[in-house]
């Protein structure tokens, strides 16, 4: 298709250019070739060519080289300082393991090279000269909005188990739909994500939970989600028999993930939120259902998913934290929102919001403007609270464990002690946050 073009930068045309001068073939191919034809500035730009890594090698020996991965044909070539991934044309042997090819054998013809890749729109590859070379209508897909596996889905998702979280990616961050026969083939081989690495499993997990067509995706493939988080199982079709909900547990939980910022941090508590509402139904006499601990047991569940996931320690932390805590009301008093804030702190506070604002709309319309309003009224109460001399912890207070031992304080517990009573009585209004006040304060505090 030489009515095609794309815009590749000069440091990778640069690699093109050496190769094709020592006569071999070279083209940018997979995501960059994507990207480009969606109108998205690549992050990466890789080439593949019929040079041999050995040949390659030969051709940019006077510039640095990384050698990536001779076994499997990827040398990194350093161009003006950015690296260009360089891959042989290849078709892979067999994937005892279901991740990686035992072996790999090095081919002539760009096609084949191409028909060893995962989805349609990953398997395209672009030369200035030669134009786009599209033999499995990955163009046709970008422009229908497919995830589509290039041949047998069946075979693609056995050589390599991760394609089934890759394909849920691409669909989330594109919004695109997934192929009727490759959306059977994801969900009669999902038991192959038992083999892959929990921590690549993490990765494509949160990519798929910060897209925006996350909802589709998590409504579609509950079942595969549950490979990965088995606790997710239970609250699949789980009623809730509650006015506040219009929706069972886990769709519920769908529509709250989409409707959080598309943050990390923020989806992943939205899909744990309520992980533990199953365990914790009961029902009263007028057949209400109720869920009476379920933030707290929730996010025990939490911590233990997270991790199984190998999450790292801050993201865990801070999930925990927001989902022990999404289902509990903003103080309404300025104290109360002081000590709210200095128990959290600000961070904690403002993505809370957004977890709130996230579950209520995910909820029925029962209480809705009520639910609203209250956090209207918590923002504004935070606001001024900001505007002014605001003490949420004692770092806060404007006199500090050395002005206390100069006033006569010995150091040990009593600073302590008088630290907190002041910082309370600042929060209740019944003390000005000055170093002269808190003075007079502490010195009063320290007559018998």
């Amino acid at each position: 298709m030489k009515n095609i073009s794309i815009q590749i930068p000069e440091y990778a045309l640069c690699v093109i250019r050496e190769l094709e001068k020592k006569g071999y073939e070279a083209y940018v191919v997979g995501g960059c070739v994507r990207d480009s034809l969606m109108s998205i500035e690549p992050k990466d730009w890789d080439v593949c060519t019929n040079a041999t890594p050995q040949e390659v090698l030969r051709v940019f020996r006077r510039q640095p080289v990384i050698k990536t991965g001779l076994k499997h044909g990827t040398v990194t070539v350093m161009s003006d300082r950015k690296p260009i991934e360089v891959t042989t044309f290849r078709i892979d042997g067999e994937y005892t393991d279901n991740r990686h090819p035992d072996q790999v054998v090095f081919v002539s013809r760009v096609e084949e090279d191409l028909a060893r890749r995962d989805f349609t729109i990953n398997a395209m590859a672009y030369n200035p000269t030669r134009g786009l070379v599209d033999a499995f209508g990955g163009r046709d897909d970008l422009a229908e909005g497919l995830i589509r596996c290039v041949g047998e889905p069946d075979e693609r998702f056995n050589e390599d188990g991760l394609r089934i979280m890759r394909a849920l990616r691409f669909a989330s961050r594109f919004d695109f739909s997934i192929e009727r026969e490759t959306a059977f083939s994801i969900r009669r081989n999902r038991h192959l994500l038992e083999n892959v690495s929990v921590e690549r499993i993490f990765k494509e997990l949160k990519g798929i939970l910060v897209g925006k067509g996350v909802l589709s995706m998590l409504l579609a493939f509950p079942d595969v989600l549950a490979v990965i988080i088995p606790e997710l199982a239970p609250t699949l079709g789980f009623k809730q028999h509650n006015p506040h909900h219009r929706y069972d547990v886990w769709t519920h939980t769908a529509y709250a993930v989409q409707a959080a910022p598309a943050d990390e941090t923020l989806r992943l508590t939205m899909l744990l939120h309520d992980i533990a509402k199953p365990s914790c139904f009961s029902q009263g006499a007028d057949g209400t259902g109720h869920f009476y601990k379920h933030p707290l047991l929730s996010a025990d569940m939490a911590h233990t998913i997270l991790t199984r996931l190998k999450s790292d320690n801050a993201t865990l932390n801070r999930v925990v934290t927001l989902v022990r805590e999404h289902d509990n009301n903003f103080p309404s008093s300025r104290g109360g929102m002081r000590r709210f804030i200095g128990r959290l702190g600000e961070d904690v506070v403002d993505q809370l919001f957004d977890v709130k604002r996230a579950d209520i709309a995910a909820q029925s319309e029962h209480k809705l403007q009520q639910k609203q309003a209250a956090l209207r009224q918590a923002a504004l109460l935070i606001d001024e609270l900001m505007d002014e001399g605001h003490a949420f912890t004692i770092k806060d207070l404007h006199i500090n464990g050395r002005a206390l031992i100069a006033l006569g304080v010995p150091p040990g517990p009593q600073i302590g002690n008088i630290l907190n009573t002041l910082l309370g009585e600042v929060q209740d209004d019944k003390l000005a946050n000055t170093e002269p006040e808190l003075t007079r304060r502490a010195l009063e505090l320290l007559r018998p």
